[in-house]
């Protein structure tokens, strides 16, 4: 795996002002903020809004189970909800449903409270709302609004924490679809493309430090799951070019389902052991923002949570199909 440095400092700056309260700038300082602003009024008008702002209506039961229903509820922006999916079926609270329902043996009940186009700073009221249902796990995609809103990424990173901590303080499971690589985005002309670039993935390690940190874990979408969105861009993104296709959803949902099943105790742990799967949080949000699918969780070694340089953590890649076998 390969360390970076920058991203890694970049992830402990962020964290570190938003455990102070502090809002920082930007990652990337007041010069690429400034041309962020100009360039990102222009991609704005490109994109447009074809899908609307409106997802299916996904809630439900799936899965032809008896037993009383897994909840899961999908938090976050405009992909929690699948914008640009005319089948609920396709959306990613629907496919990551019938996937948990087929491995747990289970039915599901899916609540999905995500709106497009909310930032982090609009989980708290969802939360409010996922609170009412007691679900066991909650499901976040966010990230992307706050890059194209600007907003400062310790103030991103200190809503996503809260709302992360209030969860798991109600017994939920959390797992996090961290900022993915909005530099993949084909409307997004240069120098604005590889600064949306930087900043995504600063913004996700830095998510992954306050996530592991407040007790969820983590599932890096980096360049949104593989060098396919910017191979095939007409296949994996939609018409508006920004958010994913059908199969691009799906893909996303493939390399979540894994850490679902894990959160909930359906799919075994690894074993920790020194190497590459077990780092320090700040290398591992690091390494996590480079690597599409990593999941990354809180450990122990020999005993202990914390090292000299923070929180333990193992960073590995699940396999959906080896889970699927063994359902």
């Amino acid at each position: 795996m390969i360390w970076t440095p920058g991203v890694a400092r970049a992830a402990r700056r962020i964290a570190t002002a938003a455990a102070l309260g502090g809002g920082g700038l930007t990652a990337l300082g007041a010069t690429a903020y400034g041309l962020l602003i100009a360039e990102s009024l222009v991609a704005r008008k490109v994109i447009g809004r074809p899908h609307g702002m409106d997802g299916p209506s996904a809630d439900g039961t799936y899965g032809d189970f008896s037993g009383e229903p897994i909840r899961m509820v999908m938090l976050g922006d405009s992909t929690s909800v699948g914008l640009g999916v005319s089948d609920p079926a396709r959306t990613p609270g629907v496919l990551l449903a019938n996937g948990l329902a087929e491995v747990a043996g289970r039915p599901v009940r899916l609540d999905v409270f995500g709106r497009s186009g909310a930032p982090s700073a609009h989980l708290g009221e969802q939360v409010d709302q996922a609170l009412r249902v007691r679900p066991d796990v909650a499901v976040v995609f966010i990230g992307a609004n706050d890059v194209t809103t600007q907003t400062p990424p310790a103030v991103a990173v200190r809503h996503l924490q809260k709302a992360v901590r209030r969860l798991r303080e109600a017994g939920t499971e959390v797992v996090v679809g961290t900022c993915p690589d909005l530099g993949t985005v084909q409307p997004l002309a240069q120098p604005l493309r590889w600064v949306m670039r930087r900043w995504s993935r600063q913004l996700a390690a830095a998510q992954t430090v306050a996530v592991v940190e407040a007790g969820g874990r983590t599932v890096a979408f980096a360049d949104i799951l593989g060098p396919e969105f910017s191979t095939n861009p007409d296949e994996m993104f939609g018409p508006d070019r920004f958010h994913p296709s059908d199969r691009g959803y799906a893909q996303a949902a493939h390399a979540v389902l894994p850490s679902v099943c894990a959160a909930l105790a359906l799919w075994p742990e690894p074993r920790p052991a020194h190497g590459d799967g077990l780092q320090p949080i700040y290398l591992a949000a690091a390494t996590a923002a480079e690597e599409p699918g990593t999941e990354v969780t809180a450990t122990r070694v020999a005993g202990r949570a914390t090292g000299p340089y923070g929180k333990w953590v193992t960073l590995f890649r699940r396999r959906l199909g080896a889970l699927l076998d063994d359902a």
